[in-house]
């Protein structure tokens, strides 16, 4: 018997666990009308309902060409957006200290002008210099695996994701989150990256706002709304 199609005719079987998740996820009717709340589509700027819609585009955002390769005070600000803190001692080590030398001789390393999609997945692999800047800042003091991942996706939004405790609630717990996602928006001939820029269009969101940004809005908002108890 051949498998269920999608609504966008992809055949669910040929899908991997994640991508499977997300394409059922994205499909949902309400997922543009999230996505136009979250982002204050057809608002006055700075009026958006959740502080997290100016998490890309604080202070020109945290990739633009004379920020890119180095963490700054905006950045920590950016990730206030979003509901986490870097403590002051590692801010402070960050914008005066080793670690943000550190830092930015990793990030100076991680391309900053390609999307997760069309980017080798050696870029995210482990060993690669995102795990390793990761790795670094999850061993300070007070930062967890969330708020390294929203730092690092402040600085590279189009190649690395936000993931949190409620989007790991919603989508699961692969051994590496970037690696699967890599594979779930290349498979298929890239649907589910074409899937994020179809929503991202039909919910008037700046294009200037990533395809896994897109991902990470729909899916937090979804599963925030349907009520889920989230550990």
């Amino acid at each position: 018997m051949a498998a269920p199609t999608t609504a966008f005719g992809i055949s669910g079987g040929a899908l991997s666990p994640l991508g499977r998740r997300l394409r059922v996820l994205l499909s949902s009717e309400r997922v543009a009308g999230d996505l136009r709340r979250y982002f204050g589509t057809g608002m006055p700027p700075g009026q958006a309902t959740f502080t997290g819609s100016r998490f890309e585009h604080l202070a020109g955002g945290g990739d633009r060409p004379d920020a890119a390769d180095r963490i700054t005070a905006e950045d920590l600000i950016a990730v206030q957006t979003l509901s986490v803190t870097v403590p002051a001692p590692v801010a402070l080590d960050i914008l005066e200290g080793r670690l943000g030398t550190r830092l930015a001789g990793l990030l100076h390393a991680i391309p900053r002008d390609i999307d997760m999609v069309d980017a080798d997945a050696l870029v995210v692999a482990a060993g690669s210099p995102a795990d390793q800047a990761w790795n670094l800042l999850c061993e300070q003091y007070g930062i967890n695996w969330v708020i390294a991942g929203k730092v690092l996706a402040r600085k590279r939004p189009r190649l690395l994701p936000v993931y949190d405790r409620i989007v790991r609630c919603a989508v699961g717990r692969p051994p590496s989150f970037w690696l699967a996602l890599h594979a779930a928006l290349r498979e298929d001939g890239a649907a589910l990256h074409r899937q994020l820029l179809e929503l991202r269009q039909v919910a008037r969101v700046p294009e200037t706002v990533s395809a896994l940004r897109v991902c990470d809005v729909a899916v937090w908002m979804n599963h925030r709304a349907v009520g889920h108890a989230c550990p």
